[in-house]
C-alpha cells in the first residue's frame, strides 16, 4: 500500500491562508510557525517540511497571493478597446481585494512580507507580473490612439493603479464616508481618469497654469 502523503498541496494552501489571516490581523511579528501548525491541526514538522522556515513561509505567502491575482487579471482578455480593458482590469482589481482582503494586503500593503530581510531593497519579481497587464493595456491604448503617446505607459498605469488602490483601501479599512459607498463611484472614477489620459499632454499640463 502506498504511503499516505500528508504534506500535500491542500495542507500547504490551508497553512498559507491561515498565515495570511494572521499577518493581516496582527502583522508578521505575530506569525509563529508553532501556533500556525496548531491552528491548522498539523505538526510543526509539516510546516518546516513545506516551507523551510518563517522566511520561506512568507515568501510562499507572497507568491500565492500574486499567483491568484495574476490569474484573475488574465481572465480579462485583450479586446480592440484597450481603454475599456484598463477599466475592466480596475474592476477585477477591486473584486480580488474585496473577495481576498488578507491576500490583497500581502500584495499591496505589507512590505515586511515582500521583503522579510532588511537587506532586501527590491520588490520580488512576482510584483512585476501584478502590474504588467495594466501597463500592456495602456501601451496598446497608445498604439490605438486612445491614450497620450507623450507619457510613459508606466506613468499612466500608475495613475490608474493609485486611484484603484486608494478607493479600495477606503473600503477595506472601513473608512468610507457615512452614507457614501465607493462602489457607487468606482467605475466612473476610473472612466474619468482614463478619459483624462485621452487628452494631449499639452492640454493636461495646461491645468497647472490655472491660478
Amino acid at each position: 500500500m502506498a504511503r499516505l502523503k500528508t504534506h500535500d498541496e491542500a495542507l500547504r494552501l490551508r497553512l498559507l491562508h491561515r498565515a495570511a489571516a494572521t499577518v493581516f490581523d496582527r502583522g508578521t511579528a505575530a506569525l509563529s510557525l508553532r501556533t500556525l501548525a496548531a491552528d491548522v491541526k498539523t505538526s510543526t514538522t509539516a510546516v518546516y517540511s513545506l516551507f523551510g522556515n518563517k522566511a520561506g513561509l512568507l515568501r510562499n505567502l507572497y507568491e500565492e497571493a500574486a499567483r491568484l491575482f495574476v490569474a484573475r487579471l488574465a481572465a480579462i482578455r485583450p479586446t480592440d478597446d484597450p481603454a475599456g480593458d484598463v477599466i475592466r482590469l480596475g474592476l477585477v482589481y477591486r473584486e480580488y481585494a474585496i473577495a481576498n482582503p488578507h491576500l490583497y494586503a500581502i500584495l499591496f500593503s505589507d512590505r515586511s512580507v515582500q521583503c522579510p530581510s532588511e537587506s532586501e531593497s527590491e520588490r520580488p519579481p512576482e510584483a512585476i507580473e501584478t502590474y504588467r497587464p495594466l501597463v500592456d493595456a495602456v501601451r496598446r491604448g497608445q498604439q490605438a490612439g486612445q491614450f497620450s503617446s507623450e507619457s510613459d505607459p508606466e506613468v499612466i498605469a500608475l495613475s490608474v493603479w493609485g486611484t484603484a488602490h486608494g478607493l479600495v483601501s477606503l473600503v477595506l479599512s472601513g473608512n468610507e464616508p457615512p452614507g457614501l459607498a465607493v462602489a457607487d463611484c468606482y467605475e466612473r472614477a476610473l472612466g474619468v481618469l482614463v478619459a483624462g489620459w485621452r487628452e494631449s499632454e499639452g492640454k493636461v499640463q495646461g491645468f497647472a497654469d490655472v491660478p
